[in-house]
């Protein structure tokens, strides 16, 4: 099995404050030194909480934002490197699904309109072809003909996301971002979404980078995980392995803290100190460490790097036992 996408030491930052109301300009590193890499294939999920920076590599990696350092090579191109007419080319072989089908769908457009924009964008096929691609693709989904001369709103909120992943599939693509792609849709729904993108990966063989706070989505969807916390990775590995023994504190937590689908189980809910620190005024150290029952004082002192245990890598000083 060959590696489709590398992501080396990648990071982002953003300036905030010193606008018109005045004050000093501060930088945040949404993205800090991440590093992954997606088989052919496969998918791996990237996981957290709110604000760790998963959504923002995730558009790095289409550079939907600009990265400000670190590499990303799809099948061996860099991607940083590439000008407008490499990009627009890899464009197409990497695609997107957002997490809100509403509003990253033009209301003002026909399905029809929405699934032949790409096609045209890229110049492929004459309008025969186009008409025969758009309507293959919209049954893909699990959508019907009808579909093609209906509005956005004239949807549900699953059967936006089909078209907004119908969207992405009309160009063949070989990688697919998906933005908790979810997230926004009832229990019964997303079930069937993740039903149709198993089969898409299945039978199209497509890979998938999947964004989501969900950990019970990520453990159905994706053979790797990398868990992240303040802008880093702090533990990766195969799913199972991660999210069934996880050796960073931060992980078991966020393991423990996700809810099981069965009334009879009795849950006690891991204690956890404090918030999560300011973007802006990370702590030294481990950015986890005024947060964590095991901090020692090296812990406060040094970072820690991903190192490699049995079954994945984790970045701490005192990992827990498997």
């Amino acid at each position: 099995m060959s590696e489709l996408l590398q992501v080396l030491n990648l990071v982002k930052r953003f300036d905030i404050g010193g606008g018109w109301l005045g004050g000093s300009k501060k930088t945040v590193r949404a993205v800090n030194d991440v590093s992954f890499s997606v088989m052919r294939g496969q998918s791996l999920g990237l996981v957290g909480e709110s604000g760790c920076g998963k959504s923002t590599v995730a558009r790095a990696l289409l550079r939907l934002v600009e990265p400000d350092a670190g590499t990303i090579r799809f099948d061996g191109a860099d991607l940083r490197a590439a000008g407008a007419a490499q990009l627009r080319a890899l464009r197409r072989r990497i695609q997107m699904v957002f997490q809100d089908p509403y509003a990253s769908l033009n209301p003002r457009r026909t399905v029809r309109q929405t699934l032949a924009e790409p096609l045209r964008v890229h110049k492929l096929g004459d309008q025969a072809w186009i008409r025969a691609k758009i309507e293959s693709t919209i049954q893909e989904v699990g959508l019907p003909l009808s579909a093609l001369d209906r509005y956005p709103h004239e949807f549900s909120g699953g059967q936006r996301q089909r078209i907004g992943i119908a969207r992405a599939l009309v160009l063949d693509p070989e990688l697919i971002v998906a933005d908790e792609p979810v997230s926004a849709l009832d229990v019964s729904v997303q079930a069937q979404i993740l039903q149709l993108l198993e089969r898409l990966k299945r039978e199209r063989g497509l890979s998938f980078v999947f964004v989501s706070h969900d950990l019970g989505v990520i453990r159905h969807f994706c053979d790797t995980v990398c868990v992240m916390y303040l802008g880093r990775i702090i533990e990766q590995g195969p799913t199972r392995a991660v999210l069934d023994a996880p050796r960073h504190p931060y992980s078991r937590i966020l393991r423990d803290s996700s809810p099981v689908p069965d009334p009879a189980a009795r849950i006690v809910l891991p204690k956890i100190v404090g918030e999560i620190p300011a973007p802006t005024h990370p702590p030294a150290g481990c950015a986890f460490h005024p947060r964590c029952a095991r901090a020692q004082a090296r812990c406060r002192e040094s970072l820690p790097v991903l190192s490699q245990g049995e079954a994945g890598r984790v970045a701490c000083f005192h990992p827990l036992e498997t």
